[in-house]
């Protein structure tokens, strides 16, 4: 027999607040495209002719997200066959940070939560089977990388961050199943990576909730 999905259930006011979040994310920076592409047109040729090259550009981004969300990501590593049981005890995983695997009952909240300590991996990992992406650092990496970064991830629901001194490369980004270090904040790999993976495919319980869990 046919169900029809409640609209106000929890699960679709996140979805709700994903997709206003992921809208406004987009105008941003199509607002911000298309500043920068005004102001080089008015010195060229002025507002007139450039009116419908702007809208040609917004488009243009439009396309490049699709692909980003259908394209692979360069450099990236994945796990199948990943476990889900809930344990209450230290799990040894084998990637820092982890993708997957057993973890604590209850997920590290990531409804855009910035952390500024090193959070348990076992509660982190619950947070990518809701689909949340989570970005970390070490010691090395750069804090202006560190700031854009945190920056990204206080304005995406469905995204933490955190500081991780074990893992090997200055700044890693992981979601289940799939991780990617970036050299900088500003590689395109990172918003291709939170394109593709926030409430990604990959996700185990999409829609499941990312606030109401353990916070620091």
């Amino acid at each position: 027999m046919a169900t029809t999905k409640d609209p106000n259930s929890p699960s679709a006011a996140r979805r709700a607040k994903l997709e206003e979040a992921r809208r406004k994310e987009r105008a941003r920076e199509r607002r911000s495209r298309v500043i920068t592409i005004t102001a080089a047109l008015v010195v060229v040729a002025g507002l007139v002719v450039g009116g419908g090259y702007l809208m040609s550009a917004a488009d243009e981004q439009d396309k490049a997200e699709e692909q980003a969300r259908t394209s692979p990501v360069t450099g990236e590593r994945s796990w199948d066959k990943l476990t889900q049981n809930h344990v209450e005890k230290a799990v040894t995983y084998p990637m820092s940070p982890p993708v997957g695997g057993d973890h604590h009952p209850v997920w590290m909240n990531c409804d855009a939560d910035v952390y500024t300590k090193e959070i348990p991996n076992e509660n982190a990992v619950h947070s990518l089977e809701h689909g949340a992406v989570w970005v970390t650092y070490n010691d090395k990496a750069k804090e202006a990388d560190v700031k854009a970064l945190s920056e990204r991830v206080s304005r995406t629901p469905y995204s933490l961050m955190s500081p991780l001194a074990g893992q090997d490369d200055p700044l890693m980004l992981s979601a289940w199943g799939k991780q990617v270090t970036v050299d900088s904040a500003s590689d395109p790999r990172v918003a291709q990576f939170f394109t593709k993976y926030v409430q990604g495919p990959q996700t185990p319980e999409p829609g499941a909730a990312c606030s109401g869990g353990v916070a620091r």
